[in-house]
This record gives C-alpha cells, sequence and structure tokens, in this order.
C-alpha cells in the first residue's frame, strides 16, 4: 500500500472534521480529503482538483504558523456535508480549530520535520492523528540530507526517536507503506513543551552530515506495522467515539494506547508510554 492509499483508508475511518498537510506538491494527497482543509507549500503545483473547502496557502510551514490565527479558514462548526456547504465566512470569533488529522510531508531534513510536529501539536486534541511521510528510507543515499536519488526520505526518520525519547506518552508507530514509508502519531499534548524547550539542544545532538547513520530496524522495517492491518484495526472507532463523546485524556487514551500497542510485530518488546 502506498502513501495515497493509506491516507485514503485514514481519512475513512479516522473521519476528521478538519485536516492539514504540511508539503502539496501536486496536490494528490490533499484532494483525498473532503473535510475543511488547509494545504501548506511555498511552491505549490497542484493539479489534483481539490474539494471546495481546501484552501492552499503558498508560505513556508514556519511562516504559516507565526501567523495570529493560521486555522481561521477551519473556524466555525462542520457537523455534515450540508453544514459545510452552508457554512458562514471565517471569522475570528468562535473556538480555536483543533486538527483532526495531519500530514506532515515538507522539507525532508530532520529539523524541519520536528518543528513542523511541534507547530501541529499545538493545534491538536488527544485524539488526533499526525501522519509524518518519508520516515522508512530504504538505503543510506535515501536517508541523506544532500538529496541525490529519486526517491528521497532525507533523515527525517530520526524524528521517530527524538518523540520516544522526549515525549515517551505518545503513541509513534512506523508504518510500512511504499515508497519511503510513514510514521503514525497519537496522543498529543498541545501544552507540551518539552520539545520546544529542548529543541536547540535536540538539533545539535541529532543533525549530522552525511552519509546518515540509519537503523537497521528502519533499512528493514522490522518496527513497522502493516498498512492494511492498521487501518483495519478497531482502534480508529474507538478514537472516533472518544473524540465525539468528549471523553478525556485519561479515560480514552489507555485503550487506544493497548490498542495500537497489540498491532506492535511480536519482535517488538518496547511498549509505548
Amino acid at each position: 500500500m502506498n502513501r495515497h492509499e493509506f491516507l485514503r483508508h485514514l481519512h475513512r475511518v479516522v473521519e476528521p472534521r478538519t485536516y492539514l498537510e504540511i508539503g502539496v506538491s501536486d496536490g494528490r494527497s490533499l484532494t483525498l480529503s473532503m473535510v475543511p482543509s488547509i494545504g501548506i507549500d511555498p511552491a505549490p503545483k497542484v493539479k489534483s482538483p481539490l474539494h471546495r473547502d481546501a484552501k492552499v496557502v503558498k508560505a513556508t510551514s514556519d511562516d504559516f504558523f507565526a501567523r495570529s490565527d493560521p486555522l481561521r479558514h477551519l473556524r466555525g462548526p462542520h457537523p455534515s456535508a450540508l453544514g459545510r456547504l452552508l457554512r458562514r465566512p471565517a471569522s475570528s470569533d468562535g473556538p480555536a480549530p483543533t486538527l483532526d488529522l495531519a500530514f506532515i510531508d515538507g522539507m525532508h531534513l530532520f529539523e524541519y520535520a520536528l518543528r513542523d510536529f511541534m507547530n501541529v501539536e499545538r493545534h491538536c486534541s488527544w485524539t488526533s492523528v499526525i501522519v509524518f511521510d518519508d520516515m522508512l528510507p530504504r538505503d543510506v543515499d535515501e536517508a541523506a540530507r544532500d538529496r541525490h536519488t529519486k526517491f528521497w526520505a532525507g533523515d527525517v526518520f530520526k524524528v521517530g526517536d527524538v518523540l520516544r525519547q522526549h515525549r515517551p506518552e505518545l503513541v509513534v508507530l512506523p508504518v510500512d507503506t511504499a515508497p519511503t514509508g510513514t510514521l503514525v502519531v497519537l496522543g498529543a499534548d498541545p501544552q507540551n513543551r518539552i520539545l520546544a524547550k529542548a529543541y536547540d539542544e535536540i538539533v545539535r545532538t541529532w543533525v549530522a552530515p552525511d552519509p546518515q547513520m540509519v537503523p537497521a530496524s528502519i533499512l528493514s522495517r522490522s518496527d513497522a506495522v502493516a498498512p492494511d492491518r492498521l487501518v483495519a484495526a478497531d482502534v480508529w472507532t474507538h478514537v472516533v467515539e472518544a473524540r465525539t463523546g468528549n471523553i478525556d485524556r485519561a479515560e480514552g487514551y489507555p485503550r487506544i494506547r493497548d490498542d495500537l500497542t497489540a498491532l506492535l510485530p511480536s519482535e517488538v518488546h518496547q511498549p509505548f508510554g
């Protein structure tokens, strides 16, 4: 299953009310969304027809999130397709929008991807689903910071280990999608500032010149979950129920974490925090 097929299934099972994408390119992934959406790209080349409620913002992700109200387009209730059709123009009134599903596929460098996660998380809830692309490079060349291959993952794969180290309470789940793998993160906490406080030191520790030292578990994908198995899991029913029922984190998150732990390959012995 490639990343677009995986995203298509996630849109179906997560039933997001809102969607944000960093790295629009030609729009093939953004066009999968049928809910109010924002796509961010400094040089978009959209060729695919987008849903009428999708807005493409020509900007870097850093500049976009530095705005006073970056998710203004998503503001307001969106209870149904009819509700979205009749939605009033976006305004600064009303509750702050929450991102139910986000896809990070921007600059393929570790420090950029980590900042993208930090910015996205500030607009999420614990039931939000955050997906990274290009997290399982197939060889050291694909993992290079300096691109010299057709398929390029860069060194964003390091984000997974950094999240496990600094944010062990998160679910960080690698997924064996084609061609260069994805990573699913659940359990976001918009109030958490651990990464922001440690960011400079993290970058000094993790950014290194090519060639990159890619762990064997990433090259072999031995820790990754099969995408078809993941999208078929009962966990998404529990995610939707928790979101729509306003179930708090303390009550709902342990069940979802356990659901996803059960999907890990048998040889993986490190549970989520």
